[in-house]
């Protein structure tokens, strides 16, 4: 199955496969150079089809737990201070996706979606420091009873040109279901309340939508 997001990529991708291939069939004369040119290109569609693969996952709903939006490494948590929504200290949790990793966003937990807002930016690599800061990025704020107001950001990295966000303000969104998608990017960074018990330590590999990543006891 493959995301929604990529259905455009995916068909235009294909069209130049077969272009490439058929030309390089009947244009091509030097044997090494048309096998070559052809397997290139079907690298190039597979990578494709690769990168927007949406796997079916099955999120074990707890409204005492927080899970992985995302698929990715864990590169940051600590405590920082949340200058756009909150102004206060907050608990970060960074997960870093490589282009190899799933790129759909999922809800974190089910509740209320309090604010959600675009920016437009810059396309740092993702561990840049400032990345969360300067680079095209969107800020999603859910809540709930148990929580309480709990932030996620997606962020664009150098590769990434397009974020994706499903989030609307004032509506009602279920814990583990689709949010958006990162086109070939990147990061997303979650804030906390301080004192949640986080179940995760960096240079862990999660997965978006099955595994928790904070728990309330």
């Amino acid at each position: 199955m493959f995301h929604k997001e990529g259905y455009r990529i995916i068909m235009n991708t294909f069209i130049l496969v077969a272009l490439v291939t058929v030309l390089a069939e009947y244009k091509i004369f030097i044997e090494w150079v048309k096998i070559l040119v052809q397997i290139s290109v079907l690298v190039m569609l597979i990578l494709v089809l690769q990168f927007f693969r949406n796997p079916k996952r099955t999120t074990p709903k707890n409204e005492k737990h927080l899970i992985a939006p995302v698929d990715g490494k864990v590169v940051i948590v600590e405590e920082v201070f949340e200058k756009e929504y909150f102004k206060d200290k907050r608990l970060q949790i960074s997960i870093f996706m490589s282009p190899l990793n799933v790129h759909v966003t999922r809800y974190i937990m089910s509740g209320i979606v309090n604010f959600s807002k675009y920016h437009p930016g810059k396309y740092l690599v993702a561990w840049h420091p400032k990345s969360s800061e300067l680079n095209e990025r969107t800020t999603i704020v859910l809540e709930n009873k148990r929580f309480g107001e709990v932030l996620y950001r997606q962020i664009a990295g150098a590769v990434a040109r397009r974020i994706v966000n499903y989030a609307e303000e004032g509506s009602q969104v279920i814990q583990g279901e689709d949010a958006g998608f990162i086109k070939f990017g990147s990061r997303v960074d979650i804030f906390l309340p301080l004192k949640t018990p986080i179940d995760v330590k960096v240079n862990d590999m999660v997965k978006g939508g099955i595994q928790t990543i904070a728990h309330l006891p």
